[in-house]
């Protein structure tokens, strides 16, 4: 099949030729950097099939596109599909795949280099120290033993993390729908967990009633100087109601590497012009703070797995009509 990759970097060319040359070069790949739209998905004219990453807008007006031009599957290099306009994709005949688990490991290690970055404050030491200034002075940590952590989310990501923070001595509480025995702590209810966690990681995917779990109510139950970690997706925060936490201090640290608006940030080198995001550009000021790009599952295994998926799932569709990985559509459902 011939496949259009949109938003492509020089790495997913890479991994993605790599997995198709190991699978004997089944299928025809173009790659653009430009990312899915509307008006950029006329590219894909006579695919069959196209890649698309986190930020594309898989919509109805591209999705309506892509089918008009022949393409019949929509490949996600990512977990997640809040993206995409599935009852659109159900109406147009079109299939959605996804890259249900690359490698767990790579965001809960992200995750936990966060939390000891900020809570040694390695960031700051680091820039202290490249300008000679060796001096400790506001550089004071504290213990992550003994300290009481809640999981917002138990899957695989969560799960990970938990067990590399249980090892660190900490006491663990879950939130999650689903209580997986393997979880090396004590599930709680949503406000328990904000009432008594030191520490909050999440770790949920975004859908309707995640969607700005993090809130103003929410924060005003967590203890003063709580520490709050996202890799998951950036609108399970509501990113206004933690600036305004930061500035009263109920939040003492705060470690990102997701943002709700990431869209027209992430991805790209801005260092040359001005950010124009004044929410963001707001975050960046306070030192209690540390973002990273959404780089969480950025490892050579994580990027390896994901292209490999993608190329089977293209596969899988080519042969039977159906993508190894499909996300469920709405049957029966219009927009």
């Amino acid at each position: 099949m011939r496949i259009v990759v949109f938003s492509a970097k020089p790495y997913d060319r890479q991994f993605i030729d790599q997995a198709n040359r190991a699978a004997g070069c089944p299928h025809q790949i173009s790659y653009h950097d430009v990312r899915l739209d509307a008006h950029s998905a006329v590219i894909a004219n006579g695919a069959e099939a196209i890649c698309a990453f986190v930020n594309d807008e898989v919509a109805r007006p591209a999705l309506t596109v892509l089918h008009s031009g022949g393409t019949q599957l929509v490949c996600l290099r990512s977990a997640g599909f809040n993206n995409v306009d599935l009852a659109a994709a159900e109406e147009l005949g079109m299939a959605i795949a996804r890259v249900p688990a690359y490698s767990p490991h790579a965001v809960a290690e992200h995750t936990i280099a966060l939390l000891l970055s900020l809570v040694r404050q390695i960031h700051r030491a680091y820039a202290r120290v490249r300008e000679g200034n060796f001096a400790l002075d506001g550089l004071l940590g504290f213990d992550l033993a003994g300290r009481k952590v809640g999981v917002i989310g138990t899957g695989q990501i969560g799960l990970i993390v938990a067990r590399i923070l249980a090892g660190f001595g900490c006491e663990i509480l879950g939130f999650d729908p689903v209580h997986d025995p393997r979880f090396p702590g004590r599930y709680t209810g949503f406000g328990e967990l904000l009432d008594q966690a030191d520490i909050i990681t999440l770790h949920c995917p975004l859908n309707p009633r995640t969607h700005h779990l993090i809130d103003e109510a929410a924060i005003a139950r967590m203890k003063p100087g709580v520490t709050i970690i996202n890799t998951s997706r950036g609108a399970v925060i509501d990113t206004r109601a933690i600036v305004a936490a930061l500035k009263s201090r109920k939040i003492g640290l705060l470690g990102l590497d997701v943002y709700e608006e990431e869209d027209d940030i992430f991805f790209e080198d801005l260092s040359s012009q001005p950010i124009m995001d004044d929410v963001f550009a707001r975050l960046l000021t306070f030192p209690n703070v540390l973002i990273t790009g959404h780089q969480g599952f950025f490892t050579a295994d994580a990027l390896q797995a994901i292209a490999e998926t993608t190329i089977a799932n293209v596969t899988a569709f080519e042969s039977t009509g159906v993508p190894l990985h499909a996300v469920d559509l709405p049957q029966g459902k219009g927009a």
